[in-house]
């Protein structure tokens, strides 16, 4: 069984020809830092909208393409309510560029906790993780991923699972989420920076659905970030006003990295 994309020729280009050229457009306008991340928090938005600050997160993968072989990517329900977390029986997930292979082994290791569950439904129509994956395969050489859905979860449940598959540089963690959404430009500005400060500080009993739409996930790598002592840095906040849309009613989009 593979996962068929659910929003290629929407959220972006369905030719494979023009996703390259897109994605490449982004990647080189972003600037390839030294230091590899650790932790990703990247938007999920369309390409016109959000793939410039996700690509400002992405192109620091550039030394990495052939050393990490396994990412973890972690992303909101939109579609389904459900509790805890769900994972797919999927062999892969499709986009235009290819077959991404799904590390089956690692999904059968977290399914073994009770709050993890096969489900099929919150993964077929799902973005939050689809948008990710053609970054990934334009950055990295070879690599599986643990696509992972979250439904209604704990802080304490989500760092479960990220300290599980932690890992070492093999493996990337990515955590998909927008900020404030449909406020005027100058309004989500300010609650995008309140926002950050906080993902900076990581103080995750602050922030609520309102401020990031992927709370579930953010806020439980934020309590394994703090219980590792670990310190998370803004790269980009812009939101839709800035990118594609108008300024009246806007999608915030911060790009965030572990090294």
């Amino acid at each position: 069984m593979n996962r068929l994309p659910a929003v290629a020729g929407t959220f972006y280009p369905e030719n494979p020809h023009q996703l390259h050229q897109m994605l490449n457009e982004y990647l080189n306008d972003a600037e390839a830092a030294a230091k590899v991340p650790k932790v990703i928090i990247a938007p999920h938005a369309g390409y016109i909208y959000s793939g410039h600050i996700a690509a400002t997160a992405y192109a620091r993968l550039k030394k990495a393409s052939d050393s990490i072989t396994r990412v973890v990517i972690i992303g909101p329900s939109h579609r389904v309510t459900f509790s805890g977390l769900a994972v797919s029986k999927a062999q892969s997930f499709i986009t235009p560029l290819g077959f991404v292979a799904v590390d089956q082994k690692a999904v059968a290791t977290i399914a073994k906790l009770d709050f993890v569950n096969y489900l099929e439904e919150p993964h077929t129509y799902e973005h939050s993780i689809e948008v990710h994956l053609p970054f990934l395969q334009e950055m990295l050489d070879d690599f599986k991923i643990v696509p992972i859905v979250a439904g209604e979860a704990t802080p304490d449940q989500v760092s479960q699972v990220i300290d599980m598959l932690w890992g070492g540089d093999e493996t990337l963690i990515v955590i998909s989420s927008d900020l404030s959404h449909y406020h005027e430009y100058a309004s989500a500005k300010r609650l995008d920076k309140a926002t950050s400060e906080l993902i900076e500080q990581l103080q995750y009993e602050k922030i609520s659905s309102n401020a990031a739409c992927g709370q579930v996930p953010l806020n439980g790598l934020l309590k394994v970030a703090r219980e590792r002592s670990l310190s998370i840095k803004t790269i980009d906040l812009r939101n839709s006003g800035d990118t594609a849309g108008d300024k009246n009613s806007v999608v915030g989009y911060g790009a965030y990295v572990i090294d």
